[in-house]
């Protein structure tokens, strides 16, 4: 299994994640990369210090997300929904193998990851049903209307099924003091823990 980290510098949360995983995992390749990465650059001084008080040394060097990384991974774990989606926007091939970190181990743990999916499924073949029925009309502004009446309820049960999700986002630490870097690192292993025992079940 090839695993690629990815956040916005590729100097605190991926390559956090990137050396806890090397640390707790076995039979998994790990890279780590950043959207608006430079090339070279160490990783930061709060990460590196949190890091050891784990026993974990480790030599990082920045690097952007590239084609070939992608390429590379089986599977890709953003540390924000908005770093996912940036990737799905850059390259749409890879939207089924990127996740969040939080959303990839935490998906088969909820019931509502499946009716969030079916309510989405619900709500685009109701869109579409409507929008043909009223195909060939010039008058957008009232089958946007009628769209939104027929969908209303779809919107509010798709609303109050996210409200229920847990936060995907792991809190960026750039700029912090080493409390608020500890606490991105005890919040990035304790869903690599869960990561390890997925990637175990699935190769079992």
């Amino acid at each position: 299994m090839k695993v690629l980290f990815v956040c916005t510098g590729n100097t605190c949360r991926s390559p956090m994640a990137e050396a806890l995983l090397k640390h707790l995992g076995n039979n998994v390749e790990v890279r780590s990369a950043g959207i608006f990465a430079g090339k070279g650059s160490p990783m930061s001084e709060g990460t590196r210090q949190v890091l050891e008080e784990q026993s974990i040394a480790f030599d990082h060097h920045s690097q952007p997300v590239t084609p070939e990384l992608v390429e590379w991974a089986d599977i890709i774990l953003t540390m924000s929904e908005q770093h996912k989606q940036t990737l799905i926007m850059q390259d749409e091939n890879c939207r089924d193998k990127c996740f969040t970190l939080k959303e990839y181990v935490l998906i088969d743990q909820s019931s509502n990851w499946e009716k969030l999916k079916t309510a989405y499924a619900d709500l685009e073949e109701k869109k579409s049903r409507i929008l043909q029925d009223h195909k060939g009309e010039d008058d957008m502004e009232t089958i946007q209307n009628k769209l939104y009446e027929a969908c209303k309820k779809d919107l509010e049960k798709i609303q109050e099924l996210e409200d229920q999700l847990p936060d995907l986002d792991i809190v960026d630490p750039f700029g912090g003091d080493v409390a608020i870097y500890r606490k991105t690192r005890e919040d990035i292993e304790k869903h690599i823990v869960l990561l390890v025992k997925k990637l175990e079940d699935n190769n079992s």
